[in-house]
């Protein structure tokens, strides 16, 4: 089964051809980096505008690249939650008209079930059940992974996600935006133990997170060299943050692991590509006797061949939106609204 995909939660503007939920077909995505860096940061109207001027042209650019033909495509899949509400609509109206169009299927995924589903493109063998770490810039929850289609959050951020607290440190040492990917690189030059940044105790779940301690701990020991213009250890900084985030979701992922006797371990958005998450991972997967699983990472950002992965099986298991289907900044990844 052929499905065209697309993404459109945020920054990226996507397209995929996935056939049978495992096979990237084609894909191609615009990145508005260069559109948003001056700012520092995502400008959701500026978002918007781009998505309307992108997305046309690269589902074209899209289907001619697969060798397909429009008959050839049996559903649209769509993320319709959660994301930025401009960009949303952007997509879901485009995938309405064109599932209209071609008097084929619509399916509305959960941009999070997209994240998880990022694995299936990447292990053809993997299946549920299995627990999933998804860390992004606005995203840190821990997902039992009972079918491809039921989940359960185990763990989430209470305040901030730990790519947030990634790209925000990034900005106050001067790195570029996309800061979060920088401050992984500079880190491989710091000392991890250089300084000690506490992780707050949180009294809802022991498997939940918070962050925003962190990135005012962080934030406040920048300023703290700069006050008395002290030259700032870059690198050591970096290193301690990250090594300390790492920890902290390592920690919590392990805990939840055991606690539900899984063998089956899985990280997938933005984060799961930085470099010591996935060592440390690996290196628990050896310990513990765990099978890893981590997403190629061309698949670890918003991509829409995530979202066919994931719509194929929503799909397959009698999911299918209505004429009236809507965008939605938040929603659970339990039980996903069918609007």
């Amino acid at each position: 089964m052929y499905i065209l995909a697309v993404e459109s939660s945020c920054d990226d503007t996507s397209v995929a051809i996935v056939k049978d939920g495992r096979e990237i077909i084609s894909t191609k995505t615009f990145s508005q980096v260069k559109r948003h860096e001056i700012f520092g940061g995502v400008v959701p109207e500026i978002a918007s505008r781009c998505h309307l001027e992108a997305i046309g042209g690269l589902t074209k650019l899209t289907l001619e690249d697969s060798g397909l033909k429009k008959v050839d495509i049996e559903a649209i899949a769509v993320t319709y939650t959660p994301g930025l509400i401009g960009s949303l609509l952007v997509g879901i109206n485009f995938a309405k008209g064109l599932a209209m169009a071609l008097d084929i299927p619509l399916i509305p995924v959960h941009h999070l079930r997209s994240h998880i589903a990022s694995n299936y493109l990447s292990y053809k063998n993997l299946k549920p059940p299995f627990i999933c770490l998804v860390v992004s810039g606005g995203h840190t929850s821990i997902i039992d992974v009972k079918s491809y289609t039921k989940m359960k959050v185990i763990g989430k951020t209470l305040d901030d996600a730990a790519g947030e607290t990634f790209d925000k440190a990034a900005r106050y040492l001067g790195f570029p935006y996309p800061g979060g990917v920088y401050l992984d690189k500079i880190a491989e030059k710091g000392n991890p133990d250089a300084f000690k940044f506490t992780i707050p105790k949180v009294k809802t779940c022991r498997y939940d997170f918070s962050f925003s301690g962190l990135k005012t701990s962080v934030i406040n020991k920048i300023n703290e060299f700069r006050q008395k213009d002290i030259t700032l250890p870059i690198e050591d900084i970096s290193a301690s943050l990250r090594q300390t985030v790492v920890n902290y979701l390592i920690k919590n992922l392990k805990e939840a692991t055991v606690k539900l006797n899984y063998k089956k371990v899985a990280i997938s958005g933005g984060v799961s590509a930085n470099a010591l998450l996935r060592k440390v991972l690996k290196k628990q997967g050896k310990e513990n006797d765990w099978e890893i699983f981590l997403p190629d990472l061309k698949l670890c950002s918003d991509n829409a061949a995530m979202v066919g992965a994931q719509g194929y099986y929503e799909f397959m298991n009698g999911k299918r939106a209505k004429p009236n289907l809507n965008a939605y900044a938040s929603m659970n990844i339990e039980e996903p609204g069918l609007l």
